[in-house]
């Protein structure tokens, strides 16, 4: 309506919403309704994992989700844990919401399986009358378990779960704290204080990189990024890719990545996103994808590029280009460092006087199908004091190890 009333007017029109507005009419993420059953030995070993999962999707799916997996990547509910056994079905209910199922924060539906694993887990600990803590370190997948082929289906590139915990147990003295949580929950069955004490324990593996064209489309779209990366004669750069900054500052982390493969300062790199006239292929930045994916993109086509330059520097010298090696911004002849060529001036000979036979220019596209996800880990805990009359929480201590 607004491109409608500006093109009727002839000026600019924009609407603007208030926060009751933007809540009531677009697009919601979290709306799961999960019941999950663990089945576990009597010392807390998990034998089998059931997940049921009601998710409102709204009016209408309004999300990229990948077309294999329209409730997203919930299956990665399995968490850190090797259950040898697990089933999970999921039913997709339109409502008369907004468009549901929006992956605004972390990738497709992880945060919900993560809660649902955890959570599960917390309630086996309290009917087995185990630490919470030492009943995930005795089920987590072990380092020489990896690459770990999940019940439901994923293949866990990497991790080492239970180094992760420790740590994160160790530096808040986690004993400590629940010897301190046992005597004050005893001193408050004597009456002698009304506050009561909470440690929370929380780990994660999700899956984020959406990606492999094996794994992900959007309508047969496969999801794979490219990037374009052009050296100016001055040794000046501009790189495009598909996917787009909401806030992440990607202009930061592209140029760091070019600068890093090739040597040009990041100052003189200048990025360009999601220009649709200029673009190369991409598949946009949502869940978690645009670094292991557009980002392995950029670094690719930024070896392309010194590759060549490998090979200008090497004529520029007079010696084999395997007599080269890299040094931060430049080659250097091996055993002899003063006779080095910097990228800038590999740059301008690239354009002015390239090698007999070689094409002039330095410039590379790559498009990076990735061979897998990637499955980032960490390990949370929380301390808090509570007056039991009043109901108010401190938080002591919260600690994020990821």
């Amino acid at each position: 309506l607004c491109i409608v009333a500006s093109i009727v007017t002839g000026v600019p029109v924009k609407w603007v919403e208030d926060r009751m507005e933007n809540l009531s009419t677009t697009s919601f993420a979290r709306d799961y309704h999960m019941t999950a059953e663990i089945a576990a030995k009597n010392d807390g070993t998990v034998t089998g994992l059931k997940v049921h999962v009601l998710a409102d999707h709204g009016g209408f799916d309004a999300c990229a989700d990948p077309s294999k997996w329209p409730a997203g990547f919930f299956n990665i509910v399995t968490g850190s844990y090797d259950f040898p056994a697990a089933h999970l079905a999921v039913d997709g209910v339109y409502t008369n919401k907004a468009p549901g199922g929006v992956a605004y924060r972390c990738s497709f539906r992880v945060t919900e399986a993560a809660y649902c694993i955890e959570r599960a887990m917390d309630i086996l600990a309290q009917k087995l009358d185990m630490d919470p803590a030492d009943l995930r370190m005795k089920n987590f997948v072990k380092p020489e378990q990896f690459p770990y082929h999940s019940a439901l289906g994923w293949e866990y590139d990497s991790g080492d779960y239970h180094t992760a915990m420790q740590k994160a147990m160790d530096t808040i003295g986690y004993r400590e704290l629940r010897a301190e949580q046992k005597a004050k929950q005893e001193a408050f069955k004597r009456g002698e204080t009304r506050e009561i004490m909470g440690i929370g324990v929380s780990f994660f593996t999700e899956i984020v990189g959406a990606g492999p064209s094996k794994n992900c489309d959007i309508l047969g779209v496969a999801m794979f990024d490219s990037a374009e990366i052009r050296v100016h004669p001055t040794g000046s750069v501009i790189s495009r890719m598909g996917t787009k900054s909401q806030g992440q500052g990607h202009e930061t982390t592209w140029a760091q990545i070019i600068a890093t493969e090739i040597g040009i300062p990041a100052a003189d790199i200048m990025v360009e996103e999601g220009n649709t006239d200029t673009a190369p292929y991409g598949l946009g930045t949502y869940g978690s994808r645009s670094t292991p994916v557009a980002g392995a993109a950029i670094a690719l086509a930024s070896r392309k590029i010194r590759n060549k330059a490998q090979m200008i520097a090497a004529h520029m010298l007079e010696v084999s280009e395997y007599d080269l090696e890299w040094d931060v911004d430049g080659f250097q002849v091996k055993g002899n460092p003063q006779a080095r060529k910097s990228m800038k001036e590999i740059a301008w000979a690239a354009y002015h006087a390239p090698p007999p036979g070689m094409e002039p220019g330095l410039e590379a596209v790559s498009y990076y199908d990735p061979p897998n996800m990637t499955y980032p880990f960490g390990a949370y805990l929380c301390v808090m004091d509570i007056d039991v009359d009043t109901g108010v929480a401190k938080t002591r201590r919260f600690y994020a190890l990821t």
